[in-house]
């Protein structure tokens, strides 16, 4: 199978290439030229397979150059109980009201970035062998709290390979900046930049983009690529777990074959649920996409009016990983939404960029309306839905869990879909204990959100997260602060080329 740009439909390359590079030469995103089909009978014999037998299913209808032996040494790799604490990598697990919750936080960093990031640099080194690539590849990437720590922790000493992680410095909580400026790994590096997380991501982009740094570097023995959303490899391995919930759904009974389901994703930069739609269109069983957002509702804007315009106040939230304006992974919606019109896309790029809005043709609107729905919330109503599903469940949910379920119930009223309904859970609530505690608890006595972690547990009645117990006794390691022009510089130093 080859791979399309988002902005140049004549662009081929085959899924290694789209992997190792991340980003087209024209600054669109690689996606695949046809979506592979996967029947009723397929999905009913993954039902009885581990969640890497699934994984493997499904990888191999994009990575078609992949042989079958290098993909099972890719999803092994990624998936074991050595980087997760449950053997079925992506439980579904059901509370009394009947909710459904895809839990995608038992990895290494404790947020459903594990379930790409753990495969990611396996996919690429086997895709730098398989193009002849000889030069160094440097990882750069722009985080908002979670996908930072993931690749970081999936890339260290991975041969071959540089990581260069970028954070806005106000705008991830402590625990998120705490695992990011501890990272051990002899090809690591983390910077923070003064602004939001767009004004990371922008400067990252910008990065990519530039001709003439790429040139230097490469005289210097690099190439970029990106572990962000926009890399297709970061992308392919989220459609797994929708097809994965679907069967364990179907193992246990709670549907039967073909029954349509929604799914609610909790969304900033719309890789999530972006799997979820190709999962949708492969033939998986949704009724409905749910986009969910917080107090950042620019997607929730879009999908309601057709108007993307990100010219707006940005609110840092209690939901810190969808703090997002740019959702960059909407451009492959709007490539398949318009038949494959690079010309329309790249012409709904170039707006955003100058002038910060869109708005797509009513065509386009009542295509991505047949899928999607969307909602948002508010902080105050984030930590409410926190509360009420505790005390109603005796289950604690993240920040962004909330916002999800938030949105599902508000959906539920105004439509009164009963169609059964799983929740897109990202993150464990003990990366963002101070907020889940101030939900669930009265009166806080911890004085730092370390401490808070035991008190949390001791509150849910759960174990503290490996990866997180340790965390405040681990040495700060990067202290590095730039502004968001002097991120070529940092880059540069970095490599020591400066």
């Amino acid at each position: 199978m080859q791979f399309k740009s988002t902005r140049d439909k004549n662009v081929a390359v085959t899924s290694a290439m789209a992997i190792k590079t991340g980003l087209s030469p024209d600054g669109g995103l690689f996606l695949p030229e046809s979506i592979p089909y996967v029947d009723l009978n397929t999905i009913e014999s993954l039902a009885s397979m581990s969640y890497n037998e699934r994984a493997k299913k499904i990888l191999g209808l994009f990575l078609t150059d992949f042989t079958d032996a290098e993909l099972t040494d890719c999803v092994n790799r990624a998936y074991n109980r050595e980087k997760f604490e449950t053997d079925e990598i992506a439980p579904v697990y059901k509370t009394v009201d009947g909710v459904y919750y895809l839990e995608l936080w038992h990895g290494p960093t404790c947020a459903f970035k594990d379930m790409a990031l753990q495969i990611l640099p396996h996919l690429l080194s086997k895709s730098i062998k398989k193009t002849g690539e000889t030069k160094e590849v440097v990882i750069l990437v722009a985080t908002s709290g979670d996908t930072g720590k993931a690749a970081l922790e999936g890339f260290k000493d991975v041969d071959g390979t540089r990581i260069i992680v970028f954070y806005p410095a106000e705008g991830v909580s402590d625990i998120q900046k705490r695992q990011m400026i501890t990272q051990e790994g002899n090809n690591v590096d983390v910077s923070a930049v003064v602004g939001n997380f767009d004004d990371a991501q922008s400067g990252v982009k910008k990065i990519f983009t530039d001709k003439e740094y790429s040139e230097m570097l490469a005289r210097n023995g690099f190439m970029l690529s990106s572990a962000n959303s926009i890399n297709w490899g970061r992308l392919v391995p989220q459609i797994v777990y929708y097809f994965s919930a679907y069967a364990n759904l179907l193992k246990n009974k709670e549907i039967n074959l073909g029954d349509k389901i929604n799914f609610v994703v909790p969304t900033g930069n719309f890789g999530n649920i972006l799997a979820g739609y190709y999962a949708k269109e492969m033939g998986l069983p949704v009724n409905k996409l749910i986009c969910a957002s917080n107090e950042n509702n620019v997607l929730t804007d879009f999908i309601d009016t057709g108007v993307y315009d990100r010219n707006r106040q940005f609110k840092t939230t209690i939901s810190p990983s969808m703090d997002i304006l740019i959702s960059s992974n909407l451009e492959r919606l709007l490539f398949i939404a318009t038949n494959g019109d690079d010309v329309k896309v790249s012409a709904w790029m170039e707006e955003l960029k100058n002038e910060g809005k869109y708005e797509v043709t009513d065509e386009v609107k009542k295509k991505i309306k047949e899928t999607f729905v969307a909602g948002c919330c508010s902080d105050a109503e984030t930590l409410a839905e926190i509360k009420n599903v505790e005390a109603d469940n005796s289950y604690v949910m993240d920040t962004h869990t909330a916002v999800a379920k938030k949105v599902y119930e508000d959906y539920k009223k105004a439509t009164g879909d009963e169609t059964k309904t799983v929740i897109v859970s990202t993150a464990s609530p003990f990366k963002f204990a101070d907020s889940v505690l101030s939900a669930i608890k009265d009166e806080i006595t911890s004085t730092n959100e370390f401490q808070m972690l035991a008190e949390l547990s001791d509150a849910a009645n759960a174990a503290i997260p490996k990866p997180l117990a340790n965390l405040e006794s681990k040495p700060v390691i990067f202290t590095t602060t730039c502004e968001k022009d002097e991120m070529y510089d940092v880059v540069s130093q970095m490599l020591n080329l400066a």
